[in-house]
């Protein structure tokens, strides 16, 4: 139940922001690699770069959370994000940097090993994402990030 409210919480901060700025897609930005396309995630998600993050997602996107929730589509991956890189005090993760610990890449998957350190943290929060490529866009991701396993200063 937990992981339901956390997913609530960021879907809501994500459509309270979009209601205030109503933005458009950015067009596709292609990475060479699967490799590439990860590391720009990472990137654009520690410089909370709405626009970046959206640039590497298809129309097909899926983000798979802890608890087997889905994200489907570009749209709603974007209200996500758009949730997730506000303020602290808003239940965002804006400050907030990933750093990956140990990369394995399988085909077009690059599965991470990752630690996300913030002021607004008591400790380093540690988890794991799978990233599914494809043509340089991120087609699927699995993750095991779980704000509601985090340790808030």
């Amino acid at each position: 139940m937990k992981h339901l409210v956390t997913l609530t919480t960021i879907l809501y901060a994500g459509m309270a922001h979009a209601e205030d700025n109503a933005t458009a897609m950015p067009s596709y930005t292609l990475q060479p690699n699967a490799e590439m396309v990860t590391f720009e995630h990472i990137d654009a998600l520690n410089a909370c770069d709405w626009d970046r993050l959206m640039a590497q997602y298809p129309e097909e996107v899926l983000i798979i959370l802890p608890n087997g929730a889905w994200v489907e589509g570009r749209p709603a991956v974007g209200e996500v994000f758009k949730g997730f890189c506000t303020e602290r005090a808003e239940a965002g993760f804006l400050g907030a940097t990933f750093i990956a610990e140990k990369v394995k890449t399988v085909g077009d998957t690059v599965n991470v090993s990752w630690r996300v350190e913030a002021d607004w943290l008591a400790e380093p929060y540690k988890g794991a994402d799978a990233y599914v490529t494809r043509d340089g866009l991120m087609y699927v991701q699995v993750t095991t990030f779980d704000p509601a396993d985090m340790n808030f200063r």
